[in-house]
């Protein structure tokens, strides 16, 4: 069956646009994400792209309506991202938000969602507040989290002896939370965590970030960024020779975007927590060649995890026979997450994802044998051990006594 209607708006059309006849009827998704910032390349309009696949595979209608869906750049500002969201609810007839790459916004449009009883899936921003002291009823987080990126890679290199921590640290709430989770995770493995310094979102400089960091001798410089902020950090990193001087690199929220952008000869050697690797398995592959075909790369966990938030919605509202707010959040939280991007996942009461995370190391260039090949697997970490568990959360819904 042919899809519907594909709108692509940038965010000046989003809070212009009126509402339509069809808009009253159609199943809408907005894609509400950083399209030519720091994160552009890490969700930006792959992640859109990714979306509309779902879509497609969904057959392009539910319930007998069109599914319709918008995108907007909310350019890592939480007050444009919510005046955009706020448009889409009240105006535009916008049933679900996904993507909100970036913690403070992610965080914004939690609220706002709360407030109007709509449904957010969030992809691409990993503070785990959201299913913590931030989470609501209508909200869910679904790729990965700070707290399993935390145990994936800061606990992998603490037990393999590197027990002295710095970190260099986005000054935001992601990075603030990145660095909060895996510090617990390093001192609760008998590490020690020697100090951090916080640098300005997208900066150009990281000079005397590093110096600092170079200067505390700290085994492992935890880097608490992610997008161009890290790889620009490990590209500085090596003009000051810091990883030939002894110490190693963390990139704890590292992609294959960044991966792709430094390129293996700087980015060999490092180990990072992916929930989705192109070449993991027969499902991954599949989903990647067409993905491919379309955009002429390979998804990150942030592309494939959009496609998997916008599929499951989906499922949803169909197994719910309507579009109702309450009706789909309780089809979420029973339905099994069976796709390209997760097997076997389920959604706890705080609305955490609970899927499998894998530690990778990044391959010399002697060890790839094709193109985006790039990837070593080198454990699997359970999604129980991954995630916290609801009680264990900090969400007052749900929380231990």
């Amino acid at each position: 069956m042919r899809l519907g209607l594909f709108t692509a708006a940038v965010a000046a059309c989003a809070l212009s646009m009126p509402a339509t006849a069809s808009a009253q009827t159609a199943v809408k998704i907005g894609i509400l994400n950083d399209q030519s910032g720091v994160y552009a390349d890490y969700g930006g309009k792959w992640s859109f792209e990714a979306a509309k696949m779902a879509i497609e595979d969904f057959g392009g209608e539910v319930l007998g309506k069109k599914i319709e869906i918008v995108t907007a750049d909310h350019q890592n500002k939480p007050d444009l991202a919510v005046s955009i969201a706020r448009r889409w609810y009240d105006v535009e007839n916008v049933d679900m938000i996904t993507e909100l790459t970036t913690s403070s916004v992610a965080l914004a449009i939690h609220d706002l969602s709360k407030q109007m009883k709509k449904i957010d899936i969030v992809v691409g921003a990993a503070t785990s507040r959201l299913t913590g002291d931030a989470c609501q009823p209508y909200g869910f987080h679904w790729a990965y989290d700070t707290h399993a990126l935390g145990v994936g890679t800061g606990g992998a290199l603490t037990e393999a002896g590197g027990d002295t921590w710095y970190f260099l640290t986005a000054d935001y709430a992601f990075g603030h939370s990145l660095e909060a989770d895996t510090g617990k995770v390093v001192t609760a493995k008998g590490g020690k965590v020697l100090g951090a310094v916080r640098h300005p979102l997208n900066s150009s400089d990281y000079s005397s970030f590093l110096l600092q960091a170079q200067s505390s001798k700290a085994k492992i410089i935890g880097l608490a960024n992610a997008g161009l902020d890290t790889t620009n950090s490990i590209k500085q990193a090596a003009e000051f020779g810091i990883v030939a001087g002894g110490q190693k690199l963390a990139g704890l929220l590292l992609t294959l975007a960044e991966v792709h952008g430094l390129g293996l000869n700087a980015a060999q050697g490092l180990v990072l927590t992916e929930g989705y690797y192109w070449d993991l398995n027969d499902k991954s592959r599949e989903f990647a060649d067409r993905f491919f075909k379309r955009t002429g790369r390979m998804p990150n966990m942030i592309q494939a995890g959009t496609y998997s938030a916008t599929l499951q919605y989906l499922k949803a509202v169909k197994a719910a026979n309507t579009k109702d707010t309450e009706a789909v959040t309780r089809k979420l939280h029973e339905l099994p997450i069976d796709d390209a991007f997760a097997q076997g996942g389920k959604i706890l009461p705080n609305g955490r994802m609970v899927h499998d995370m894998y530690l990778f190391e990044v391959k010399k260039p002697s060890e790839s044998k094709k193109p985006w090949d790039y990837y070593k697997l080198v454990s699997t970490v359970p999604g129980e051990k991954a995630f916290m568990s609801a009680a264990a959360s900090g969400c007052p819904a749900t929380k231990q006594n």
